[in-house]
Order: structure tokens, then C-alpha cells, then sequence
């Protein structure tokens, strides 16, 4: 039996984007807010390479309909998902500027309407 090669999607931001806004209110503010630290971190040109593949594969990882916890199980189904992102901001603390955080509280306004 030839098995084929494994070849994932590359990460989108419109696959991200969807996630969110299907589970934003289940996630709650501080987590959609860490999520929105490393999507616009990774946007910056000062990010590295290697900093960007930190948050590609948590953001990654997130957006992945099957993990370690499915997402459905109440309560605990996110949480290697947080775990994830969570290890993802503290390594990439140093790129998380004023300007990341801006951007994260415009969204945030427009999603949550009370940030």
C-alpha cells in the first residue's frame, strides 16, 4: 500500500477569519484578543521568519477542525487550542508592539461592541 504524502493547507487568514467569527463569543474576549496579537504580529515586517512560524502554527492549530481535544467536548474543547495560542504570545511577546495592540482593540470593538 503506497501512502500518499501529507500536504496541508497552507495557513489563510479568511479560514482564521471564519473560525472567529463562529466561536468568538465561546472563546471569550481575552482569547480572541491573544489571537488577533499573533495574526497582526505576523504581519509586521520586522517579525522573523521564525517568529511567523510560531504563530502560523498555533493560528494553524486553531483553525485545524480535528486536534487533540475536539473542539465540540464542552468546556475543555478548546483548551489545547488556548494552550497553543497562549505559548505562542509568550514567545512572541517582543513583537506585540502598541501598534499589534491597536489593531487588535479596533477589531475587537467592531466584534465584541464593548471593548
Amino acid at each position: 500500500m503506497k501512502l500518499s504524502p501529507y500536504n496541508p493547507k497552507p495557513f489563510s487568514p479568511n479560514a482564521l477569519w471564519a473560525k472567529l467569527s463562529s466561536v468568538a463569543t465561546r472563546l471569550g474576549h481575552e482569547t480572541v484578543e491573544k489571537i488577533l496579537w499573533l495574526y497582526y504580529a505576523s504581519q509586521r515586517q520586522e517579525t522573523p521568519k521564525w517568529a511567523k512560524t510560531v504563530v502560523f502554527s498555533a493560528l494553524a492549530y486553531f483553525i485545524l477542525p480535528t486536534d487533540a481535544i475536539p473542539d465540540f467536548i464542552p468546556v475543555s474543547g478548546y483548551a489545547d487550542d488556548i494552550a497553543a495560542i497562549t505559548a505562542a504570545v509568550t514567545t512572541l511577546a517582543a513583537y506585540i508592539d502598541s501598534d499589534v495592540k491597536k489593531k487588535t482593540e479596533e477589531k475587537l470593538k467592531r466584534w465584541f461592541r464593548e471593548a
